[in-house]
């Protein structure tokens, strides 16, 4: 493809025949016979010729070059945008179109469940501002039940195409057993008295992000994941409730 393009590029061009008065004549191809430059002028649209002592062909030959290898760079480029171009619509296409998170499994795509996450307040809190009257923070845990993901993942740098249904925040978080060994903690939540505002945290992994198209993005770690509890998750900051995809890594 770079190749035909080229040459219909090169053929299309114009160039300069420079004579060594410093003037030029603009042509589309000339050829040396004998003692005679033979060129096809393109401003009168007709073969001429000239003497050969007259004609400085190696600066038309040098800037001709240059116009070709420039010719010859930006088909290259555009044969590469278009490539690119081409892959992207693949990718998009391949990915469903219902929101949700999907695996890179191979060549397959797996559709990852969605978790049921619960809203776990700390009780003992609880009581301790029932009894004293003190405006203490409220404490809670997101969890997902269970010590262990059903979904595991046999590889240490997965990747996921997440489709969004609205503007929602996206991270990949590394999920923590809670004490009792049976359930896995999403986030951390701080309910401020009075206002009630919610101050979520999270133990967020570094990821790479792209974004092929409104809602749809392409999810990795940076580095390998080490065995253990992972989630993609998608939130909206002071509400407390995000949905989540939870994995293992082992």
């Amino acid at each position: 493809m770079i190749a035909q393009l080229l040459l219909t590029l090169v053929f299309a061009a114009n160039f300069r025949l420079y004579l060594k008065d410093g003037t030029h004549h603009q042509v589309r191809e000339y050829k040396i016979e004998a003692d005679r430059v033979k060129y096809y002028s393109t401003e009168r649209g007709d073969w001429e010729e000239i003497p050969t002592e007259l004609v400085d062909l190696k600066k038309t030959d040098a800037e001709r070059a240059a116009t070709e290898a420039k010719i010859k760079k930006e088909a290259a480029e555009q044969d590469a945008e278009d490539r690119a171009d081409r892959e992207i619509s693949r990718e998009i296409a391949r990915v469903p179109v219902d929101p949700g998170v999907y695996w890179v499994s191979g060549d397959a795509l797996k559709t990852m469940p969605q978790a049921d996450v619960k809203l776990v307040s700390d009780k003992k809190r609880s009581i301790l501002k029932a009894i004293t009257q003190i405006p203490l923070n409220g404490k809670a845990t997101v969890e997902v039940a269970g010590a262990k993901s059903s979904n595991v993942v046999g590889e240490r740098r997965p990747e996921f195409y997440v489709r969004l249904s609205n503007d929602v925040g996206l991270a990949l978080v590394k999920l923590t057993l809670t004490k009792k060994g049976d359930a896995r903690v999403v986030e951390q939540v701080s309910i401020m008295p009075v206002v009630k505002e919610m101050l979520e945290e999270r133990e967020v992994v570094e990821t790479f992000r792209r974004q092929f198209a409104d809602g749809l993005y392409k999810l990795w770690p940076v580095k390998d994941l080490d065995m253990g509890e992972y989630a993609v998750v998608t939130f909206i900051d002071g509400k407390g409730d995000p949905q989540v995809w939870d994995f293992r890594v082992e």
